[in-house]
């Protein structure tokens, strides 16, 4: 995805997210813990995606493409192009991008993208209860590189997505704060997320496909994948507390069909030896009535599902390159045709657990 993950909004009319992120049957144990139902937690998958183009009729063309190599947390994804021609590896909003710029003229087709071999592990966050994470004042005193990069407004195109000085939000965020009577930003930050869930919906674009600023998803309580991730971001820097964005896929077996979805989620940085450097994972985009179901299986986990692909910088630069699809400049004679796809291949789940909470712990068992 790169600039591909412009059209992320258009794939995410899907219920697979909701799958995926939303909530697992579960049952509370007499001890006071609760037990959910056993999925997928280590699944090995073969993926190409990227983009076919088909060049036709009469004349020049020039076709720029920026696709990224796919991370996951825990695993590996050893990965090769799919068309091995006129292409650079250079960095991207500190990301690194593979960008093929290809002229020709006349008829032509080109499969341009990656194929991955994964093998992922599903990445969780131990325990709930906050400790060891640095509090708001710590994180601007010890992270001050990260608390400047990740703690103000992104936009792209002259449009802001996201807002962490708009007042609805600055006013909720500080509203929270004085609830929660704490300068934990793990506990603030799960507190922010509990509020998305109580107030927010998730709900594919009616009208359109593209993003909306943080402001409207705000007013109105709705949003796809991204537009929930936007505001909770927002949310997070209102209060100091660094967040970011992560694109890449959602892969998942639903009756027997594999499918791999764009997706947009969440980190935000809490300091400490917690999680990956201080980052925890959160996906926004789950559905569920109870609020406590969603932290225990959306709050600091990052399920075998995702697939990381983008990572924001903080910068403009970061927003753009991500809501951006890729480019062709051709002669008035030319036709030429973008179609994004994701394939997934040799699907197998290795492992499966039941997810166990009790006391702010959790574990797969």
């Amino acid at each position: 995805m790169n600039k591909s993950s412009g059209i992320i909004t258009s794939f995410v009319l899907i219920l697979l997210i909701l799958s995926t992120s939303g909530c697992m049957d579960y049952f509370n144990i007499s001890d006071g813990g609760v037990i959910y139902e056993s999925h997928p937690t280590k699944i090995r998958y073969n993926i190409r995606y990227g983009y076919w183009i088909n060049c036709s009729e009469n004349g020049k063309y020039v076709i720029d493409y920026d696709c990224d190599e796919p991370e996951i947390l825990i695993g590996e994804a050893p990965w090769k192009l799919l068309y091995s021609n006129n292409y650079t590896e250079f960095p991207l909003a500190k990301n690194i991008v593979i960008n093929w710029n290809i002229s020709g003229k006349n008829n032509n087709n080109y499969k341009l993208g990656i194929a991955a071999n994964v093998t992922v592990e599903s990445f969780l966050i131990p325990d709930l209860s906050g400790d060891g994470a640095s509090s708001l004042q710590e994180i601007k005193t010890n992270y001050l590189s990260i608390f400047n990069q990740y703690c103000h407004e992104q936009s792209a195109n002259g449009t802001v997505y996201i807002d962490p000085n708009n007042v609805d939000i600055k006013s909720t965020a500080q509203d929270i704060l004085g609830q929660t009577d704490s300068n934990n930003s793990f506990i603030l930050a799960k507190e922010l997320f509990i509020w998305l869930k109580q107030n927010t919906d998730y709900q594919k674009h009616i009208t359109n496909n593209e993003v909306q600023p943080t402001s409207e998803t705000m007013q109105f309580g709705t949003g796809d994948c991204d537009d929930l991730s936007f505001l909770y971001i927002s949310l997070c820097r209102s209060l100091g507390i660094p967040a970011r964005f992560i694109r890449g896929y959602l892969v998942e077996e639903t009756e027997g069909v594999v499918s791999a979805v764009a997706h947009a989620w969440t980190e935000v940085f809490v300091g400490g030896n917690i999680g990956n450097q201080g980052w925890i994972p959160v996906e926004c985009a789950g559905s569920s009535e109870d609020a406590v179901v969603q932290v225990n299986q959306n709050f600091g986990v990052e399920s075998v599902g995702h697939l990381r692909l983008f990572k924001d910088d903080g910068s403009n630069e970061s927003m753009d390159a991500s809501i951006s699809g890729p480019m062709a400049h051709y002669d008035m004679g030319m036709k030429v045709e973008m179609t994004a796809f994701a394939e997934i291949y040799n699907y197998s789940v290795l492992e499966s657990k039941e997810l166990m909470v009790k006391n702010d712990n959790r574990a797969y068992k």
